[in-house]
């Protein structure tokens, strides 16, 4: 019976470099001998450092200062700074170029008054700077707020407040007298239906106000994401994403974002955990609209008087919003 017997060694080894019994590559004695001294460590740093600077000239160290997408928009990168060093609040309100254009800037003016008063800063983009596709516009909201965080890296808190709204009580510091964490803790609504009225999910009752991340109010239909706030910080960059995530986007939610919202947050315990909700005419109080039967339509003194809709169905903000734009020039709070 005859066996097989393994192939024998060639007698000529492949060109690799040679490598003793540990595995490693062999140094030549000479080479060795060299890099002992201190020439030979010198000669090793001067080509270390020329190989380095061709790399920084070609450009493989330029990442922090090249333009960043961010969803589709671009803005230059911005070197880390730390939360709290900008303004405390960033008041963001998206514009439909396509308004009236005198209703526009009555709007920016009434944004850019009240945050003067109180060293808040002010971002007006547009829909189309962001990568909605056929999305409706509605969406751009949550974009906008990633781009505001870019370009005020240091600011505490964004706040996000529609077009349809104005701000009827600029004498209020939104950063002091709603989001500071003890005035915060007093105002949250805890155990109650995320979407009311009767959600099984309900809201935290044991959290603080210095881990509350996100702040909404809720109107007579459900989450009323038309004016809200947002702590700068990771957690809102993985929140916005999240949220704009084009999944979301596809479902055709009959809300579009505010369905969203709604689903993620009652799915997501990492989103929950964060969220506070406070009663309605804290933050977003209806002049009309479906406000909340217990707090939610505009009452004289409140920070803001919203008209959800206004802006759509043949509806004319400027003429709904008159009455209120009289009473602001005439110097009321």
């Amino acid at each position: 019976m005859h066996f097989a017997m393994p192939p024998r060694k060639t007698s000529r080894p492949p060109p690799y470099a040679a490598r003793n019994q540990s595995g490693r590559i062999a140094i030549p004695p000479a080479l060795r001998n060299l890099l002992r001294t201190r020439a030979g460590q010198l000669l090793v740093a001067g080509v270390t450092c020329v190989f380095l600077l061709i790399w920084l000239l070609s450009g493989g160290g330029t990442s922090s200062t090249r333009a960043a997408k961010v969803g589709g928009w671009t803005a230059a990168s911005i070197p880390k700074v730390a939360v709290g060093t900008g303004p405390p609040v960033v008041v963001v309100t998206v514009i439909d170029p396509q308004a009236d254009p005198a209703w526009i800037d009555k709007i920016r003016n009434n944004r850019e008054e009240y945050a003067k008063r109180h060293g808040y800063q002010t971002f007006f983009p547009t829909p189309s700077q962001y990568p909605l596709k056929s999305s409706p516009t509605s969406w751009s909201r949550v974009p906008a707020i990633r781009h505001a965080i870019a370009l005020y890296p240091g600011c505490t808190f964004i706040w996000y407040l529609d077009a349809t709204a104005l701000i009827m009580n600029p004498s209020i510091p939104l950063h002091t007298s709603v989001l500071a964490p003890p005035k915060l803790e007093s105002l949250m609504i805890s155990n109650a239906p995320v979407v009311p009225p009767d959600s099984v999910i309900k809201t935290f009752s044991n959290l603080k106000g210095d881990r509350i991340d996100f702040i909404v109010t809720q109107d007579k239909d459900g989450l009323a994401p038309s004016s809200f706030v947002i702590r700068n910080g990771e957690w809102a960059k993985f929140f916005l994403d999240a949220w704009f995530d084009p999944i979301y986007r596809s479902y055709n939610f009959q809300k579009a974002e505010t369905h969203a919202l709604e689903h993620i947050v009652q799915w997501h315990g990492t989103i929950l955990a964060k969220l506070a909700i406070v009663p309605q005419n804290i933050l977003n109080a209806y002049a009309s609209g479906p406000a909340s039967d217990t707090n939610g339509s505009f009452n004289e003194g409140d920070l803001v008087a919203n008209f959800p809709g206004c802006d759509r169905d043949a509806r004319d903000c400027f003429k709904e919003q008159h009455a209120y734009w009289e009473i602001l020039e005439q110097g009321g709070k």
